[in-house]
């Protein structure tokens, strides 16, 4: 039986570049969870009798919320829902069910690489039909809705079994519970060539963080590549990741750092994030930048079977360094530069205007899903050294010698309150008329504004993307406030080096942005309007 439930809007579900996110105990308030999802399900067109993917990355509360739009879906017209074994699906898994099973859309419950647990993170995000988050309109329209949401709608049936693969019903609405990994690991192999990372003799270091990636790791790389078995730790997923932050940088996964610059280093390491969106990559002896990465990967992404026929263009987000310009310059493809979320990505993959993309926050991905994909980061990567036989770092040193060194690092201000992050940006914006040609710390100011994109698929503008600061040289530094938090705000400073092919390609890093990290405090005065000293995470 459908039964109606009568509800007063919450003022705060404004959903940010991926979806909502909260505290836990904040979803746990009545009619909360259930506000926002009857909001989605209010504005999605054409959903009687469609077909909802369901997943999550396996946190606190994941199966509490995943039964609650379960019977929602039921008594909105849905005629099927597929959800993940257990209520796990990665980001990239969920996005690739949504094409595969031509869904109208999929819910995908997660707080991404944010802590979870009863006192922490948790996450609700509406993936469109092509695989990808919502876009703005729809988004807009989302919040719209819940603030006007006056009663929800679930059936009172019970949630059938997450853990047992196969068909039931709740009310009129088949609920097919499928396995998480098997057609995710399916395409993989489709884009990536298994028998020569088998046969490269290769070993490797895989840390899943406790988090939703575990059991795809565990079926692709030990099972299907035959690395050996504890290549992948920290496999099973936990509801509170062990109590440990997923966030793959060099602070949150400083044992597999430590490992990969020790003197019995396996020749490859990664990691992965809470959701299997993003990646790490570490050689014996090298780490490679989020920004590298993409661009090393875009220039050797012909090795791989799923793209030996080159590439269409290469997008990245604003902030991400443009080292993969260079690279785009040079195989003579479009290069776009993006506002941060992987949705700006999505319209360009849906026109045929790029294949890979990426963003510094360690996100890659490309056509084959519309969100960024850790895993499959790592496999390009495999292929690769296979490919070649050769290793990270020579792989990254060939790579500066031809284009050149994007020296390059992330600073985040954690939790500072909205109110000082706020006042830093407005002075830095209402002063950005007066900095070309200004000299600070040494450096020589050419130009600065706020990003805005103009969409070349649809035309629409994207307007206060961040604050750009480009120095003479090549060299910039980027300020924004992120949006993938769940309190305060967090200031993210991008800092930039470009350094030529008959240049120092070889510096500390510390070193190189040394002069525009002084630069980035006296133009935006971090200091003063946050006391910090330090930033709280270096990337």
């Amino acid at each position: 039986m459908i039964v109606t439930q009568t509800t007063t809007p919450f003022t705060d579900q404004k959903p940010g570049t991926s979806g909502l996110r909260k505290k836990v105990r904040v979803f746990q308030q009545p009619n909360y969870a259930e506000n926002f999802i009857q909001s989605v399900f209010d504005v999605v067109e054409g959903k009687e009798g469609a077909t909802l993917v369901i997943g999550g990355d396996g946190r606190f509360l994941n199966r509490e919320v995943i039964g609650k739009a379960i019977r929602m879906a039921a008594a909105a017209g849905f005629g099927r829902v597929v959800v993940g074994q257990g209520g796990l699906l990665s980001t990239p898994a969920a996005s690739n069910l949504i094409r595969q099973r031509g869904a109208i859309g999929g819910l995908v419950l997660s707080a991404s690489h944010n802590p979870g647990g009863p006192d922490e993170d948790f996450g609700i995000k509406y993936n469109i039909a092509n695989g990808g988050p919502a876009p703005e309109g729809v988004t807009e329209a989302i919040f719209a809705r819940t603030g006007t949401i006056d009663r929800w709608q679930a059936s009172d049936a019970a949630v059938p079994d997450l853990d047992t693969l196969g068909e039931s019903r709740v009310e009129d609405m088949v609920v097919e519970v499928v396995d998480s990994v098997a057609d995710y690991a399916a395409l993989m192999e489709q884009l990536f060539d298994f028998d020569a990372i088998r046969g490269a003799g290769l070993t490797m270091s895989f840390d899943a963080m406790s988090a939703v990636t575990g059991p795809y790791a565990t079926e692709i790389l030990e099972k299907r590549l035959g690395f050996a078995s504890g290549t992948v730790r920290n496999g099973t997923p936990l509801e509170d990741f062990g109590g440990y932050h997923p966030d793959p940088n060099l602070v949150h996964a400083h044992e597999l750092y430590d490992r990969m610059m020790g003197d019995d280093a396996p020749d490859f390491g990664a990691a992965s994030d809470g959701d299997g969106d993003r990646n790490l990559i570490i050689g014996r002896g090298r780490f490679v930048t989020p920004s590298d990465s993409l661009a090393m990967l875009a220039a050797n992404a012909h090795l791989a079977p799923g793209y030996a026929s080159g590439l269409k263009g290469i997008a990245r987000s604003m902030p991400t360094s443009a080292a993969a310009d260079r690279v785009a310059d040079a195989l003579g493809i479009p290069a776009y530069e993006t506002p941060t979320g992987w949705k700006f990505f999505g319209n360009l993959l849906d026109a045929g205007m790029a294949t890979i993309c990426g963003e510094e926050s360690a996100g890659t991905g490309s056509d084959h899903v519309r969100e960024k994909d850790g895993l499959w980061a790592v496999l390009l990567w495999l292929n690769i050294l296979a490919a070649t036989g050769k290793s990270v770092d020579a792989i990254a040193r060939e790579h500066w010698a031809r284009f050149g060194r994007n020296y390059y690092a992330r600073h985040d201000y954690e939790g500072v309150e909205s109110e000082r992050a706020d006042t830093l940006m407005a002075e830095l914006r209402a002063g950005l008329y007066a900095l070309p040609g200004r000299t600070v710390a040494g450096l020589t100011v050419q130009a600065a504004d706020d990003f805005a994109y103009s969409d070349p698929t649809d035309g629409s503008v994207s307007r206060n993307q961040g604050v750009r600061i480009l120095f003479a040289g090549g060299s910039r530094v980027v300020f924004r406030l992120s949006g993938t938090g769940t309190s305060g705000a967090t200031l993210r400073v991008y800092l930039e080096r470009y350094e030529p092919v008959d240049g120092n390609l070889d510096r500390d890093t510390g070193e190189a942005l040394a002069d525009i990290v002084a630069a980035a405090d006296e133009l935006a005065g971090i200091v003063r309007h946050t006391g910090r000293e330090r930033p709280d995470v270096i990337t």
